[in-house]
């Protein structure tokens, strides 16, 4: 079964580490799960928003960023 857009949010909230590779090298990252352009975009605008972010409220906001895409 491929992985979507859910098991992104939901890696990106339990594992620091994925999220700072999802940052670092998100071209790669997102090959690995089958998203429309529209998630994938929403993605990539998503990781710009965290480079401002703390540290420890990343996850929180890339989650509160993608949850209506998630959700629908």
């Amino acid at each position: 079964m491929p992985q979507r857009l859910p098991d992104l949010v939901g890696r990106a909230m339990v594992d620091p580490d994925f999220l700072t590779d999802l940052q670092r090298t998100p071209d790669a990252i997102l090959a690995q799960y089958e998203l429309s352009d529209d998630e994938r975009g929403a993605v990539q605008a998503a990781l710009v928003r965290l480079a401002d972010t703390p540290v420890n409220q990343r996850a929180v906001l890339l989650r509160t960023t993608l949850l209506r895409r998630v959700a629908t």
